[in-house]
């Protein structure tokens, strides 16, 4: 068992260990991008991962606080499910409107692995080899869809 201080402490480690390791790689448009604080450029939609001491999750998280909006968004990305399966994989899980960690509701398009975990280093390769493709694939995605995205504002 860990403490609240190690647990984060690890955590930490991980994530910097993650960002040097994805550094080098550029994005789809050819330039320098932080992939662990991805800028999609819309207000209420995040390129998320999480981590805990079981599993670990990435995925595209819709948060605007209108409901209607947020399922709005959320069809536009049913719409293109196609171009998404192309471009990342068919494995992925639609939710809309679920509640969150903080009461808040919330849509979001994820995929998770199990039995792996942030607090074991020997879990580190296994969980980068999770993080990476579809770190590299949601850019890939989002780099041909973005455009209409930025139509609904």
């Amino acid at each position: 068992m860990y403490s609240r201080e190690e647990a984060s402490r690890l955590r930490q480690e991980f994530f910097t260990a993650l960002g040097e390791y994805m550094s080098p790689i550029l994005s789809a448009d050819n330039e320098k991008v932080n992939w662990l604080n991805y800028k999609t450029g819309e207000k209420h939609l995040f390129f998320r991962m999480s981590t805990s001491n079981r599993d670990a999750s990435i995925g595209i998280l819709l948060t605007h606080p209108d409901p209607e909006i947020q399922a709005f968004y959320f069809d536009t990305f049913l719409s293109l499910k196609s171009v998404f399966e192309g471009e990342i994989a068919k494995d992925w899980l639609w939710q809309l409107h679920t509640i969150d960690e903080n009461g808040k509701i919330v849509s979001r398009i994820y995929t998770k692995i199990e039995g792996v975990s942030v607090l074991r280093r020997e879990d580190w390769p296994a969980l980068i080899s999770f993080f990476k493709p579809r770190l590299i694939a949601l850019d890939s995605f989002w780099t041909l869809v973005k455009y209409q995205f930025e139509a609904l504002r």
